[in-house]
């Protein structure tokens, strides 16, 4: 009897898990239903329907075009060679800031953070300045790669270091070292020891800014469009060009149904293996972890993690810094100055007005984001799931593998006429940028919630506490740092999301990053000084609120 009341205990609270978690999918399914699925399926049908008929065979002549699986072949291999380089060169800078303490590492996490939210457009001019023609390679020792490949390889890297260092880092640093000295003390070597133990618990970590590497190379816009030149293009640049400069909505639509079914394939893939690999671990709190580098081979790998953070994230940094001062007159702040005043050739209201609004748009967003990317992170939290779930973890991750311009032109062709006429609100731009933010607090949050011993929450459950609080007593202590980072990461990229909001930002209110495109599009120094001095600002903007996550998460570490 006392077995059968025992076996009764169990079950009830698996009942009502299963309950709750349908509860926490219901609002983040219903948002990626209405706000990006939604809008996707509009412009697919509005370039495939003709009089009320499919035309599918147009995507046979498409695929049939050399040029098209051209570009479709180029946009994978170079995807897969961008992820493998960036975790090659960003796995050891993840290390360093989970394990070792020295000064300035948080400024510096804050700095190699920002690249993540400068525009495209912006990046690849800088990117020309150091390896185009006249860049600083070519002036010292006639060097080019403008135009090839590894220009493009090098820039995604830029781009995505943080990604790798902040998702990997964030869980390494709370992994309990003593699981590996334990190893070594029975006999096994540092690496073989890091291999069996500490390699197997970061690999979801790792999977995760594997896969949110991929998604961003795999769509790929103004890197290649600008270092690229007229030789590389990946589906992304395609469907621009389709749809801007060809009026093709057709192709674009056939294509970004390519690029929908190829991103749904990566996501199943790496939901199925990422689950066999999840484990619990001992998270411990992450200052307890960290500590001054010690013999000559910690201190050989720090300057060496700090060498390639100068060359490859600060270095063009620090040329559109020079550029934003580099006036006709010499150097002066004759560009900033120039940002306060209106221009109607471009704006409705002076450039320097870009700055409050993409504040206020990247705070809304980051609410949206981390509201809905929480809940679905919960909902996913427990292993023991259904294929319905792990078909709700890999939709989460679908609006950064399809293009940013067909979000952003099926935002202003679906959501122009009641129930969801939001063409004329503030709010259609942060929505948009929120589809980029909330996966980022998915992959952050979810290794970190499932390396949470279930059985804490079992027990939990069986002394009756209820779902919330189970959630605020067990599984809050562990993930509030991992909520933090998440939170930085969906502000930062809200800050630079730049191919949705460019097409649905309104004339008046531009932000940071369609400002920044708008004067680059125009000839003449003062727009380009403009646009210069605006991304400064932006990197600036980025950084403190960067640095300022940093002190206050390490305020509250002690809270674990």
């Amino acid at each position: 009897m006392d077995l059968a009341r025992t076996e009764v205990a169990k079950a009830a609270p698996r009942k009502r898990g299963s309950a709750t978690r349908l509860g926490l999918m219901a609002l983040p399914v219903a948002f990626f239903a209405v706000f990006f699925a939604y809008p996707v399926a509009a412009i697919v049908a509005r370039g495939l329907k003709v009089d009320g008929a499919w035309q599918l065979g147009r995507i046979g002549d498409v695929l049939a075009q050399s040029d098209i699986r051209h570009v479709l072949w180029f946009t994978t291999w170079q995807a897969l060679a961008s992820t493998a380089l960036t975790l090659l060169i960003a796995l050891p800078g993840a290390y360093v800031f989970a394990r070792f303490d020295f000064r300035g590492k948080q400024v510096l996490r804050a700095v190699v953070t920002v690249p993540f939210v400068l525009p495209t457009v912006v990046v690849g001019t800088a990117f020309l300045a150091l390896v185009g023609r006249g860049g600083m390679l070519d002036q010292l020792w006639g060097v080019r790669l403008d135009t090839t490949v590894w220009a493009i390889l090098i820039a995604h890297v830029f781009f995505n270091y943080a990604v790798v260092v902040r998702t990997v880092g964030g869980l390494w640093s709370q992994l309990d070292p003593r699981q590996e000295e334990a190893a070594r003390m029975l006999g096994l070597s540092r690496f073989a020891a890091w291999r069996k133990v500490t390699l197997p618990a970061l690999s979801p970590a790792v999977a995760a800014a594997a896969l949110m590497v991929f998604l961003f190379t795999f769509t790929s816009f103004g890197v290649v469009q600008i270092l690229g030149g007229p030789t590389f293009s990946t589906l992304e640049v395609e469907i621009y060009r389709q749809t801007s400069e060809i009026f093709d909505l057709a192709t674009a639509a056939v294509l970004t149904i390519i690029q929908f079914v190829a991103v749904g394939a990566i996501l199943a893939v790496h939901a199925r293996t990422v689950r066999r690999r999840e484990t619990a671990l001992r998270l411990v709190a992450p200052e307890t972890t960290a500590r001054r580098p010690r013999g000559a081979g910690q201190w050989a790998l720090l300057a060496g993690v700090l060498a390639s953070i100068a060359v490859l994230l600060v270095l063009p940094l620090g040329v559109l810094v020079q550029r934003s001062f580099d006036t006709p007159d010499g150097y002066g702040f004759a560009y900033y100055k120039a940002l306060t005043s209106e221009d109607g050739g471009i704006f409705l209201v002076a450039p320097i007005e870009a700055i409050g609004n993409s504040l206020e748009y990247a705070l809304a967003a980051t609410a949206i984001a981390v509201l809905i990317g929480g809940l679905a992170a919960a909902a996913l939290t427990r292993r023991n799931t259904g294929r319905l779930v792990r078909g709700f973890d890999a939709l989460l991750m679908l609006p950064l593998g399809v293009s940013a311009v067909t979000v952003g032109f099926g935002f202003l062709i679906a959501l122009d006429e009641p129930p969801l006429d939001l063409r004329s609100s503030w709010i259609l731009v942060p929505l948009a940028q929120a589809l980029v933010g909330a996966p980022f607090v998915v992959r952050t949050m979810l290794p970190v919630l499932r390396a949470v011993d279930g059985r804490l929450r079992e027990a939990a459950a069986v002394l009756g506490a209820s779902p919330w609080r189970v959630w605020r007593e067990v599984d809050l202590p562990m993930v509030r740092r991992a909520l933090l980072i998440a939170a930085g990461f969906a502000f930062a990229v809200s800050l630079g999301e730049f191919g949705a909001t460019v097409f649905i930002a309104r004339p008046d209110n531009p932000t940071l990053p369609v400002a920044v495109a708008r004067l680059l599009g125009r000839a003449g120094d003062l727009n380009y000084g403009q646009a210069m001095a605006l991304s400064t600002i932006l990197m600036v903007v980025c950084a403190v609120a960067l640095l300022l996550l940093e002190r206050v998460r390490t305020d509250r570490t002690g809270e674990f």
